[in-house]
C-alpha cells in the first residue's frame, strides 16, 4: 500500500554505501573493549604505583575492576594511584580513553545527527550539480528495460533520476546506484525535485495510460525544450500522448504482438529484432552522424549497414532515391555489431 503522504511530499534517495546494523554495533563493542584492554595493560604494568584499599596488593582481577569503573565513571575510590607515575598516566592516558569510550557509548545518537548532516549536504550539493541528465518515471517493467538500455549505452548512473511513488521501488534503485525520487511523478513538485526543469531527456514509462499522458504535459510545461519519450498500453492514446507532448510514442502491447506476429511467420527475423531491441547483446541500432569522409558520397560509403537517414526531420529508407549522396547535417541508423567491436578492442594494442 502506497502512503498517499509520501507522494505528495517527495523524498531524494541518494545511492550510496550500506553498514549492516550488527557490523556497525560490532565495530562499537570492538573499540570499547580494546579501550579497556589498554587501561588494564597500563594498570597492571605500572600495579607498583596502585593501592587496594583491600589487601593493599593490585592484581590482574584488581586491573580490570580498575579499567572498568575508570573509563565508565569516575571511579570508586577502592584502588587509586599513590605514585606519581601512575596519577601521570592517569591523567594523560586513562582521562582520554574515558573520554573516548564515553564518546563510544553516545557513537549511535552522534552518528544519526552527523548522518543527517551528512545526508543534507549530499543532497543539497546534488540538486545544485544536476542538469542535462535523463529523469525517468516509473521503475516498473518498462522503466528498469529503459535505464538497462541507456547505461549499456554509456549514461552513467549518476545522469538517471528515478521517479516513482512506491518507497521500496525507489529503495531498489537507489541500491542499484541511481538517484531517486519518492513521490507522485504528475505533480509538477515531484518533477521540480528530480530537475526535470534542466534534464535534456525525460522518459515516461508509467503503468496506466491516463497516469502517463498527465506526467508528459506536466513534464512538458515544467521543461519546454526536453525530448519526452513515453510508453502507452492502446494505440489509440497515441495521438494524445503526442498532443501533450511527448516526442516520441511507444505502444507497448502493440509492438509485443507484432513481435510476436513476425516470430511465428519468420523466427529468425524476430530474433534479429529481439538482439536489437537488447542493447549491447549482440546487433545494435544506433544513430550517429556523417563523418567528413561520408559526406557528399553514396550510402555505401559507411563504414556500417545503413538503414534510414534522418533529414530535416524526416525518416527516409536506405533505397530512397534522395539518399543517393549524404549531407554534412545527415543521421545515420546503422547497424553494428557488438561481437565484433569486443574483438576489435581485444585486438587493439595492449
Amino acid at each position: 500500500m502506497i502512503d498517499p503522504e509520501a507522494a505528495r511530499r517527495p523524498l531524494v534517495l541518494l545511492p550510496k554505501a550500506r553498514t549492516g546494523p550488527l557490523r556497525a554495533v560490532g565495530r562499537r563493542v570492538g573499540v570499547a573493549a580494546l579501550a579497556v584492554l589498554a587501561v588494564v595493560a597500563a594498570v597492571y604494568l605500572g600495579r607498583d604505583g596502585y593501592r587496594d584499599s583491600a589487601d593493599g596488593e593490585v592484581t590482574l582481577l584488581d586491573a580490570f575492576y580498575y579499567a572498568t569503573v575508570s573509563v565508565s565513571t569516575t571511579g570508586y575510590g577502592d584502588v587509586t594511584p599513590v605514585s606519581d607515575s601512575a596519577r601521570l598516566v592517569n591523567i594523560l592516558f586513562v582521562t582520554p580513553v574515558r573520554v573516548l569510550f564515553l564518546i563510544v557509548l553516545v557513537g549511535t545518537t552522534l552518528e544519526v545527527l552527523a548522518e543527517r548532516t551528512r545526508e543534507d549536504w549530499r543532497k543539497s550539493r546534488w540538486r545544485a550539480r544536476v542538469r542535462d541528465h535523463i529523469v525517468v518515471t516509473g521503475y516498473g517493467t518498462k522503466g528498469r528495460s529503459a535505464i538497462k538500455t541507456l547505461l549499456t549505452t554509456g549514461i552513467p548512473h549518476e545522469s538517471i533520476v528515478v521517479v516513482d511513488p512506491d518507497p521500496r521501488v525507489v529503495a531498489e534503485a537507489a541500491e542499484a546506484g541511481l538517484a531517486g525520487i519518492v513521490g507522485d511523478a504528475t505533480r509538477s513538485s515531484v518533477l521540480r525535485q528530480a530537475g526535470a526543469p534542466r534534464a535534456r531527456e525525460i522518459v515516461v514509462a508509467a503503468g496506466r495510460d491516463d497516469t502517463a499522458v498527465l506526467i508528459t504535459l506536466t513534464a512538458r510545461q515544467l521543461n519546454p525544450r526536453a525530448g519526452i519519450q513515453a510508453s502507452v498500453r492502446e494505440s489509440e492514446n497515441v495521438p494524445l500522448l503526442r498532443q501533450s507532448g511527448a516526442d516520441h510514442v511507444v505502444t507497448s502491447s502493440e509492438a509485443a504482438g507484432r513481435l510476436l506476429g513476425v516470430s511465428t511467420r519468420h523466427p529468425h527475423v524476430g530474433e534479429v529484432i529481439e538482439d536489437l531491441l537488447d542493447q549491447g547483446s549482440g546487433l545494435d541500432l544506433i544513430e550517429r552522424g556523417v563523418t567528413a569522409e561520408e559526406a557528399g558520397r553514396p550510402l555505401s560509403a559507411a563504414a556500417e549497414p545503413v538503414l534510414a537517414v534522418v533529414r530535416d526531420g524526416r525518416k527516409l529508407p536506405f533505397d530512397h532515391p534522395d539518399c543517393a549522396a549524404l549531407r554534412p547535417d545527415d543521421r545515420l541508423i546503422v547497424a553494428r555489431s557488438t561481437h565484433r567491436r569486443a574483438r576489435e578492442d581485444g585486438d587493439g594494442p595492449g
